[in-house]
């Protein structure tokens, strides 16, 4: 990726809440970053910390009981979230889309996979008919599908789950967006599997120059096609840096937690779990969110909240501590 590339989506001060008895709870926080041309960006943390609803809301998607409370998302000078249902209808697909967790439950049943790339396709006015047709197998051979004509024949169910996704793929690329966003794309993937599909999406950011937001859980796989990584605990960012550097230099202890859970051969299976306990939101003191299962925080640390500083060039970390950390959380237990 270019440094020096433009910004293609700018989120600033998300916030976003859901209705529970007590009123609308907070589930993602002044979330602010940056997803630069041709730059695979992740988005990483544990489920239920809020990755996915940052992703819906970068194409102005409300989930089932959510409000935005505050921020922007910016794409091409537009701030997504002020748009009204009809423009959006009309960006999704076209300048940002999206290719979720689930290709199975994300295609058409009863319609075959080449028509539905084909509707694509005509629903943003870029080819209609014979035309269509055959963009739609270019479409289908640029995603790997080596029988195109045989895919586009088929129906969802006589494809595999790899073969879903990447139809998937194919109609979230259709209209050459600026971005996609990615939910989570190889989860219940095999092996081998989730690694042609990253392949292929590496593949499709460096000939198109797309920027993509990466969302999920697995830092294995998101080391291998990410650029730049954020960080998420309970619904805020808490360390964004570029890939290399967040695996050889985390500065804060939710992402060395994270880090230390990825299998290892040099690590013994019975070693002690890196991140103990679970999210809870009902139990998240005023301070920092990760304080009640930090073996690291201080008193000050539940009370006193610390926004993401610049540690370094790309590297921003929101933790008291961060450079004590250096040493290793080995070191650094020891001290106290």
């Amino acid at each position: 990726m270019n440094a020096a590339a433009r910004e293609a989506l700018t989120v600033s001060g998300l916030t976003v809440a859901y209705r529970s008895d007590a009123g609308w709870l907070p589930v993602v926080e002044e979330a602010s970053f940056t997803v630069r041309e041709g730059e695979v960006l992740g988005l990483a943390g544990e489920s239920g910390c809020g990755k996915t609803t940052v992703a819906y809301a970068m194409l102005g998607e409300r989930r089932p009981g959510s409000r935005v409370m505050a921020g922007t998302v910016l794409l091409e000078s537009q701030d997504v979230l002020a748009m009204p249902e009809r423009d959006l209808q009309l960006l999704r697909g076209a300048r940002i889309s999206m290719v979720p967790q689930n290709p199975a439950t994300s295609l058409t049943p009863t319609m075959i996979c080449g028509r539905q790339v084909m509707e694509v396709l005509e629903y943003h006015r870029i080819a209609a008919g014979t035309a269509a047709r055959r963009r739609a197998l270019e479409l289908l051979e640029e995603v790997g599908l080596r029988d195109a004509p045989g895919a586009f024949a088929r129906y969802p169910h006589q494809m595999s789950g790899g073969q879903q996704q990447r139809v998937v793929i194919a109609m979230a690329l259709a209209a050459r967006p600026r971005v996609v966003v990615l939910d989570e794309p190889t989860t219940g993937l095999d092996v081998t599997t989730q690694w042609r599909i990253l392949r292929l999406l590496r593949q499709l950011r460096d000939r198109f120059g797309t920027a993509m937001l990466y969302v999920s859980h697995d830092l294995a796989a998101l080391a291998q096609i990410c650029d730049r990584i954020a960080v998420m605990y309970a619904g805020r960012i808490v360390e964004v840096a570029a890939t290399r550097v967040l695996f050889a230099a985390p500065r804060h202890p939710y992402t060395r937690a994270l880090l230390a859970a990825v299998p290892s051969l040099d690590r013994p299976p019975e070693a002690e779990p890196a991140l103990k306990g679970s999210l809870r939101r009902d139990e998240l003191p005023p301070g920092c969110p990760f304080a009640p299962r930090c073996a690291f925080a201080l008193p000050a640390c539940a009370v006193t909240p610390q926004a993401l500083v610049a540690i370094g060039v790309g590297h921003e970390a929101a933790c008291w501590r961060w450079r004590e950390l250096d040493g290793g959380l080995r070191a650094l237990a020891h001290a106290d």
